[in-house]
């Protein structure tokens, strides 16, 4: 294989030292004045960029402690893209694969930083709804209930939604969080706490192959969790879709 040119060694070791400046010397012939400009332009930038995207993960840890995860985000991680925009993902898959875990660390700081990365996703997605097919006002029982392709439901096993400086979980929950993170027609994302049965209804209308009505599906569900009085749990469903169509979680009934 053919030697790197002089230059690319030259990028190289710049880039190398910029990440880790402790262990990796600078390039030889840079004015160590100049380096430091560099160095403190990148870290800031990188800071300041993932301290706006997940804005309780800083605030809950100390200066020290943050910036000890961007150290340790420039140092291991090998990011895949050169778009700032994308950044807050390599972090969380960082966080996840590289990390180097400390005993004092929160047990719920993989799941706070989705939770918090999720809001990114939901604001720069480009789905999009088609309407044509949708009566707004439709019957969201005896029709096909359509839900908004600007949702996705998760599951946490820490409260994340509630995290902050005063709510700080050591343990994790009995039952799951399930969260439904949604754009609505103004472009601003949402969040909408759901319990096992909303998130499991949320889920059967996105997949509903079959074009089921809402009472169907929701009768599948009554069954799934053998839930005895089918009418109450009807009942229920009826205004948890109302509720979520209000939201434009579910965009409406298909049309005739």
């Amino acid at each position: 294989m053919a030697e790197a040119p002089e230059f690319q060694k030259k990028q190289l070791a710049f880039a190398a030292h910029i990440r880790d400046p402790k262990n990796v010397s600078p390039p030889d012939g840079v004015e160590n004045r100049r380096m430091a400009i560099y160095r403190e332009l990148f870290f800031n930038n990188i800071s300041n960029l993932l301290g706006h995207t997940f804005p309780v993960l800083k605030k809950i840890h100390s200066k020290e402690r943050w910036q000890r995860f961007i150290r340790q985000f420039m140092q291991k991680h090998r990011a895949e893209t050169p778009y700032f925009l994308q950044l807050p993902q390599e972090f969380v898959s960082f966080l996840q694969d590289e990390y180097e875990a400390v005993e004092d660390d929160y047990p719920f700081l993989l799941e706070l930083a989705h939770y918090e990365y999720v809001e990114v996703v939901a604001s720069v997605s480009e789905n999009e709804n088609e309407l044509g097919d949708v009566n707004r006002d439709g019957d969201l029982l005896a029709g096909v209930p359509l839900r908004s392709n600007l949702v996705w439901v998760y599951a946490y096993q820490f409260p994340v939604h509630r995290i902050s400086p005063e709510f700080l979980p050591e343990q994790a929950a009995e039952q799951p969080t399930f969260l439904a993170v949604y754009r609505n027609e103004d472009d601003k994302v949402r969040f909408l706490e759901l319990n096992s049965m909303t998130a499991a209804l949320l889920e059967a209308i996105g997949g509903n192959e079959e074009e089921l009505s809402g009472a169907e599906l929701l009768r599948n569900l009554a069954t799934a969790a053998q839930f005895e009085d089918v009418d109450a749990f009807l009942a229920f469903g009826a205004e948890a879709l109302a509720e979520m169509r209000s939201l434009g979680i579910i965009l409406g009934a298909k049309a005739a």
